[in-house]
């Protein structure tokens, strides 16, 4: 399991240099695409599960909160996509601040180096046929992003709690574990370069700090997909802003 998201990655920059972006260009192809990365995923599973019969409590499948984890889902990918965006402003300003980059050269890095959004989606497609569009924010981001990534994080943490109690059974070791988890989950980034890497991987740590707090993998998943639903809603807009700033 925790080997997934590096063959996803790697798969990911193979598919760039071959067939362009991963959810391909027409609603059709995007389900086949959802069917078969499903497919290979429960596979994986499958094989995890039957090998540790890890039980429903160990992989912290239950529902706990009743209806307000949808509620705390949302707010959860608020705080997250804020926190991020902290980050990054405190994380650039303390560069230039100390003089290890400058303003200039932090812009240009910023530019030459923003995430591939276009290795994933394909924004026109997003912008022209609707249906494509609502299946990569339904589809795509709840249950291909939100649903499989956070079994995969839940399946990799209780494996490392069980193989290794005595280092990750602690709630300081748990911290540890999902910070591992989210440097494998960043690079399975990798097609998106490296500030996708580094977005994704912080997005994974908070993800999994969510799934620690609540024992419940469901917040997670929902402010996962909520996550990926507006940034992916937001690309057409966000795609045609950036152009004209660069011609600016």
């Amino acid at each position: 399991m925790a080997a997934f998201p590096l063959l996803v990655g790697l798969a990911g920059l193979a598919r760039v240099r071959t067939r362009g972006p991963a959810l391909t260009h027409t609603a059709k192809g995007l389900l086949i695409v959802c069917a078969v990365e499903l497919a290979l995923f429960a596979i994986l599973f499958a094989l995890a599960w039957v090998a540790s019969r890890a039980s429903r409590e160990a992989l912290w499948w239950r529902w706990r909160g009743g209806f307000w984890i949808v509620a705390a889902g949302i707010g959860y990918s608020i705080a997250i996509r804020l926190a991020l965006g902290i980050v990054m402003l405190w994380g650039s300003l303390l560069l230039v601040a100390t003089h290890i980059v400058t303003l200039q050269g932090l812009q240009y890095f910023m530019k030459a180096n923003r995430p591939d959004v276009e290795t994933l989606v394909d924004v026109a497609a997003l912008r022209e046929n609707p249906l494509y569009f609502w299946l990569s924010v339904t589809l795509v981001s709840f249950v291909v992003a939100g649903l499989r990534e956070e079994l995969w994080r839940s399946a990799l943490l209780a494996g490392m709690r069980n193989l290794w109690p005595a280092r990750f059974g602690s709630g300081a070791g748990q911290i540890v574990a999902v910070g591992l988890a989210a440097v494998l989950f960043g690079l399975g980034h990798l097609s998106q370069g490296p500030l996708g890497v580094l977005v994704t991987g912080l997005l994974g740590l908070g993800l999994g700090a969510i799934m620690i707090l609540h024992r419940s993998i469901w917040p997670a998943v929902i402010a996962h997909g909520m996550f990926d639903a507006t940034s992916i809603a937001l690309l057409p807009w966000a795609t045609e802003l950036f152009k004209r700033l660069q011609q600016a």
